[in-house]
């Protein structure tokens, strides 16, 4: 699957850093934007834009931390890489265990660039998953989702609405097996957990 154009954004109140930080990432060739608080942000976000920001944790106004939780809330597929001068261990135990993918200390551009190629390759992978979900149709989401529980074609059958039969749950199991490129259900389960945001 080809790659898909991704946004970095860059989200911190510290003006001269924010500039400094788009400056160099512009430099690199990335398509980049930055806002001056996490309201901001969250004002101009479409909740299902794929890409990675760049997080500072300490904002006047909200937090990056409440930031990430609107993220989560929202089940954006963002990646989120938190950028932070004051951050501290249960600070970053709490980002990673909110869905954050990295933290860099501040001012350190140079780990940051080693960083990001990372973020942007899960940015890549959610961003051809949700491709790939867009594809299939509102009953094989409803039909992935249940075979993602482990529920059998039976039970999928009587649960739906409207209702269907088993043979019928089974034509969407192979439709929606196909178009995700995935060979079993155990495939499928691992596919949704890595993919919770989708929706």
């Amino acid at each position: 699957m080809s790659e898909i154009s991704l946004t970095l954004y860059v989200v911190d109140d510290d003006e001269a850093l924010r500039r400094s930080l788009l400056l160099l990432l512009f430099a690199q060739g990335m398509a980049v934007r930055g806002f001056e608080s996490g309201e901001a942000f969250l004002q101009a976000l479409d909740p299902q834009q794929v890409g990675c920001v760049i997080l500072d944790l300490r904002m006047s106004g909200m937090s990056g931390l409440a930031v990430l939780e609107q993220l989560r809330m929202r089940q954006s597929p963002l990646v989120v890489v938190f950028l932070s001068g004051h951050g501290t261990i249960p600070m970053a135990l709490e980002a990673v265990r909110l869905g954050a993918f990295d933290w860099v200390v501040k001012p350190d551009t140079q780990q940051l660039l080693e960083k990001l190629p990372l973020a942007l390759a899960e940015a890549q992978a959610r961003a051809q998953a949700l491709t790939l979900w867009r594809e299939l149709t509102p009953r094989e989401r409803e039909v992935a989702r249940q075979v993602g529980l482990g529920q059998p074609n039976k039970e999928i059958a009587r649960t739906l609405v409207p209702a269907c039969s088993p043979r019928s749950v089974e034509t969407h199991r192979a439709s929606l097996f196909a178009k995700l490129g995935l060979a079993n259900d155990n495939e499928l389960g691992r596919w949704l957990t890595r993919h919770a945001w989708l929706n």
